[in-house]
């Protein structure tokens, strides 16, 4: 009997059942999962999924959408209140330089996919790696879905007090999972102008950036910027 990786045998992660994500969906009545198809899994996982969809004249339709699975992420902005300035950091992105960045070094917030840590968890973990930083009280922002078309990540965002004494390690991520990371402490208001003027193009920070702007830290009524 042949066998699929990744399907009735392990891939090379060890993955099986990889095709069945989806299928038992009932929540929506107006949407009913026929098939669902893998047709890459590498370090994450693309599907094809065919459903009927109803429409909003009752109408019945049968729709095709391929999704990326590459499981939830964390993000946070570590910001420094007293002294007016934030931790972020620099880093090569290729997907950006394929798609018209200049050089593809992005500078963003710290993030990372949850893998098997709950969202404040992941968040800390990848402070501590990305940074060098222990972060403080964790602040939950908000949870969004930032490309639902057709990536299924959903990132959670926290912001966090550190003090120059919570930098206790050189950060910079992990060499072994290919990381070379600039850890940045710019001031707010320098963080925030790049976001107006194209130096931060990253979604998630710029998210981050202005809710520090209008309801956190940083926000007049809090005393800030």
């Amino acid at each position: 009997m042949t066998t699929r990786p990744g399907i009735d045998a392990p891939d090379h992660r060890g993955r099986t059942g990889l095709d069945q994500a989806g299928r038992d969906l009932d929540r929506n009545p107006d949407v009913r999962i026929r098939e669902v198809e893998l047709t890459s899994h590498g370090w994450h996982v693309l599907r094809r999924t065919t459903f009927d969809y109803r429409r909003r004249d009752g109408r019945w339709e049968t729709q095709q959408r391929e999704t990326y699975d590459r499981g939830d992420g964390a993000v946070v902005l570590p910001y420094d209140a007293g002294r007016g300035c934030v931790l972020l950091t620099r880093q090569f992105r290729y997907p950006a330089y394929v798609n018209g960045h200049p050089d593809g070094m992005l500078v963003e917030a710290a993030a990372g996919l949850l893998d098997a840590d709950d969202p404040p968890a992941a968040v800390r973990r990848e402070c501590a790696e990305e940074l060098g930083v222990t972060l403080g009280p964790l602040t939950h922002v908000l949870d969004a879905y930032m490309s639902p078309g057709s990536v299924t990540e959903r990132v959670h965002f926290f912001a966090a007090p550190y003090t120059p004494a919570d930098r206790t390690g050189t950060g910079g991520g992990l060499e072994e999972d290919g990381e070379d990371i600039e850890v940045l402490e710019p001031t707010f208001a320098e963080a925030l102008a790049m976001t107006r003027d194209g130096r931060i193009t990253d979604g998630k920070t710029i998210l981050l950036l202005q809710w520090a702007a209008l309801e956190g830290p940083f926000a007049p009524a809090a005393g800030g910027c």
